[in-house]
Parts: structure tokens; sequence; C-alpha cells
């Protein structure tokens, strides 16, 4: 039988290409199960062979930044109205900007509390404990942070956006992944997680708190402590008594997370959680 030349119409066409080297094909409507599946794996793999196996999960506002960036950001608030004084988006820019001023406070304890978890889990919980965080700016930028202070490992789960979305410098950079698809990334969140640590945020930071409550409150998950960054942000944010006196929820649905106001305070409970349970079993959310 006669091989066929170096280059030939056969060769050529699209069916020839091997299949997993096959971008178009993997990128068919068809073929999503195996996205899904191929997103699944890829992380959990490389989680596997770096031997981490329990996280603490920091999550909370990409647009919450340390005091001096927020300080620079006021600045130009103000002089922006400066020059447009009778501009209504003006005053409510400067309005944000001094309320976002006053949330710089939460960069400071999201970075100091990641450092708590890098090095105080072996001593306090005999366990090493990784920092995870969604990979962008903001909140989740502190906590990698917090971990790289102390040279510890920290991974990001970045998610590709419509808007440019870069991770962070302060992730581990062997663990810094890259997302399509919320759902996957939500997982991974939650299959090796010890601890869950919420900062004020935006709708990302509900969808990622609420699908935590959820699965705790149906039980697809062991219960472990949902630590609520900042009481009087979330009490504003979610009125968690209306839906119980509403009926909507039980009564003891509110244990499922406590609040906090500093790093210590998230460590404490935290802390408290595995010394009355005596566990820190793999959550194996499902």
């Amino acid at each position: 039988m006669s091989e066929s030349p170096p280059s030939s119409p056969q060769k050529a066409s699209w069916s020839y290409l091997v299949a997993y080297e096959d971008a178009a094909l993997l990128k068919r409507d068809e073929l999503r199960p195996v996205r899904l599946q191929l997103e699944m794996w890829k992380t959990d793999l490389v989680l596997r062979e770096h031997g981490i196996q329990s996280t603490v999960a920091i999550f909370g506002s990409s647009r919450i930044l340390e005091r001096h960036k927020a300080e620079e950001r006021l600045v130009e608030a103000q002089e922006h109205l400066r020059r447009n004084p009778s501009d209504p988006q003006a005053i409510q820019h400067v309005e944000i900007a001094c309320r976002m001023l006053e949330k710089s406070k939460y960069y400071d304890e999201a970075r100091k509390l990641a450092a708590m978890v890098s090095k105080e889990a072996r001593n306090d919980l005999r366990a090493e404990f990784f920092v995870i965080t969604g990979g962008g700016p903001g909140i989740m930028e502190a906590a990698n942070r917090g971990a790289h202070d102390l040279g510890a490992e920290s991974v990001g789960l970045n998610i590709i956006l419509p808007f440019e979305q870069q991770p962070n410098c302060y992730i581990t950079p062997d663990l810094c992944f890259q997302f399509h698809y919320f759902a996957v990334r939500k997982m991974h969140f939650l299959m090796r997680a010890k601890a869950l640590v919420a900062f004020p945020g935006g709708y990302g930071t509900l969808d990622e708190f609420f699908e935590i409550l959820t699965l705790i409150q149906t039980k697809k998950v062991k219960a472990l402590p949902v630590v609520l960054f900042g009481e009087d942000y979330w009490r504003k944010a979610v009125n968690f008594e209306f839906l119980r006196d509403e009926g909507t929820i039980s009564p003891e649905d509110l244990n499922i997370f406590r609040y906090a106001e500093t790093a210590e305070e998230a460590w404490k409970i935290i802390c408290e959680f595995y010394t009355a349970n005596h566990t820190s079993n793999s959550n194996h959310a499902t």
C-alpha cells in the first residue's frame, strides 16, 4: 500500500486532525459536557499533585482596594466634582468613593486573615490550610497577598468575563486557574473547603454565598464554618430575619453562618468549629 504524500488534500482536511487537538471541535455546543469535565479535571489533578487537600475560601468585592488606592479614587472623584459641581453623577461618585475608602479596612483584614490561615492552622488545628480565592483584584488580591507575605502557596480561580479580568500577582503561579463555567469554578471553591469567609461584595459574592448556604441547608455538603465579615453591611444587604419571620427559611438556618469584624474573630470562629467537631474531613461537595 502506497503512503500518502507529506501534503495532500486528505491531510489538509479538518477531519484528519486528531480529535483532542481540534479546538473547533472542542468549542462546539455538543461538546459542552466534555469542556465541563476538562475544567473539572484539570484543576482537580493539579491540586492533587500539589497535595492541597484543605482550603479556606475567601471571597468578596473586587472593587474594595487597599487604603492608599481608595484615597486616590476619592481624590479623583472630588476633583471631578470640583469641575462639575452640578453633576448629580459626580456627587454620587464622591459619596461612593467615601464609602469605598471606609471599606478599605476589609482589604487589610482579608490580608491578615489569609496570613493567619496559612500559618496558624498548623499550630491551632494541626493541619495545613491553603487560601483559595476567585483570583481577581480587591478582596481576592488581599487574601492571596496575605498568604504570599508568608511565602505560603495560595490558589486563584479566575473566570473569563466580557470585560478584562486578570489574575492578581500574589497567586502561586502553578495554582492559578482560568475557568469559563461559573458552576465548575464554584464547585472547586467547595470541594476542599474547611471554611468560607465572605467579605462585603456584590452580585458575584452574593451568588457564591447563597450557593454555599443552600448546599449546607440541604445537607449537600457537610457543615463547615461560614463567616460573614462586616455585620452591618450584611444585615443591610440581606434581611435574614425577614426570611425567617416570613417562614421561607427555618430559624436554625440562621445558625449556618456567623459574623466577624476582625481577622482574629474570624479565625477564632473557624478554630472553635473544629475544636467542637474534632474533624477535618474533606467536604466532598456533590
